[in-house]
């Protein structure tokens, strides 16, 4: 069993579900499979997206092996080590990220044992919260503000006075930063820039490198100029949205997860992330000989994927040289 998808990324998990994995949740945390079906001698391993340490001590009681089967990403470990240093040292967490995904949800079980903690969506929230900090609004509307966001017995009166970000690590890097930038400057106003290491952590060091390279690549592959761009990945792959973000707000942008989506030399099959629908585009790509095509993969997208598309691309052109011609004058 997996306890739930491996990464966000349907042909990964489709292949797996072949070789006779089965889920036990989905990423939303909904049972799929009932608890009482697991026994001490199944094999559960633990996605890359972690569990919750309510998970664990579910499957501890059943006697099930998980350390050994625990494939749960370094990154996301270490952001979990770095909330249980900010506990000790009286900080409250601030998560950045979606608080229905499955790694943050893990994140937070982790962060909330030793710390008051606080998932915030994106930098509206963070400008939210600036305001409790502040004194800005009342204390009284905290509540409905951030429900179901925070940790039992939460207090925004002395909770608040020291604070550290960590994040989902699959969310933007450089939205992390600015908001951790941005509540840095709000606590140094609150109170002054003598005492602004005791109110602010630095918590740079959790940052994904894998994520963080992947948003930095596509921040450069932006500076040339193309016709379109096309980002492969899985449509609830939290890091392959942000990088479709950051392509549509310059270039006409196609959210595909495979190569069979790119129907034809005239027509793709692509996700609208923010409606959460399918489209059909015709034409979508421009009639002139030489055609500048973005192309672009979010982190867990496996290679094979990348270059089946790169390929399907290549055949609309039967003049172009094969990536073998061009590898070789490298």
């Amino acid at each position: 069993f997996l306890l739930s998808q491996m990464i966000h990324n349907p042909n990964v998990n489709y292949d797996l579900q072949n070789k006779g994995i089965r889920f036990i949740m989905d990423t939303l945390g909904n049972q799929l499979i009932n608890w009482d079906e697991i026994q001490t001698e199944d094999i559960i391993i633990i996605p890359a997206f972690g569990t919750t340490l309510e998970v664990l001590d579910l499957l501890k009681k059943k006697g099930v092996a998980t350390k050994k089967y625990d494939t749960t990403c370094p990154f996301v470990t270490r952001v979990w080590k770095r909330a249980d240093q900010l506990g000790k040292q009286n900080y409250t967490i601030i998560i950045h990220g979606k608080h229905n995904h499955e790694e943050t949800r893990a994140t937070y079980s982790y962060s909330k044992k030793n710390a008051p903690s606080l998932i915030i969506k994106d930098m509206n929230e963070a400008i939210m919260l600036s305001d409790f900090i502040l004194g800005n609004r009342p204390v009284s509307e905290f509540e409905e503000a951030f429900k179901g966001k925070y940790s039992t017995n939460f207090d925004p009166k002395k909770d608040l006075e020291c604070i550290g970000v960590i994040n989902q690590t699959t969310m933007l890097a450089s939205e992390t930063l600015a908001i951790s930038n941005y509540l840095k400057v709000v606590m140094k106003k609150k109170y002054g820039v003598e005492d602004l290491k005791k109110h602010m952590a630095n918590t740079r060091d959790t940052l994904c490198y894998a994520t963080n390279e992947n948003q930095d690549s596509t921040y450069r592959l932006l500076d040339v100029d193309a016709d379109l761009a096309i980002v492969v990945g899985g449509y609830n792959s939290s890091n392959t949205s942000h990088l479709v973000e950051l392509c549509e707000k310059k270039l006409p942008t196609y959210f595909i997860s495979n190569a069979s989506e790119v129907l034809n030399e005239s027509e793709i099959l692509h996700f609208d992330f923010e409606n959460k629908k399918i489209l059909q585009t015709k034409n979508f790509l421009p009639k002139k000989e030489v055609v500048d095509i973005l192309l672009t993969s979010g982190a867990s997208c496996p290679d094979t994927i990348v270059e089946n598309v790169l390929n399907k691309l290549l055949r609309f052109y039967p003049t172009s040289k094969s990536t073998e011609e061009v590898l070789e004058t490298l």
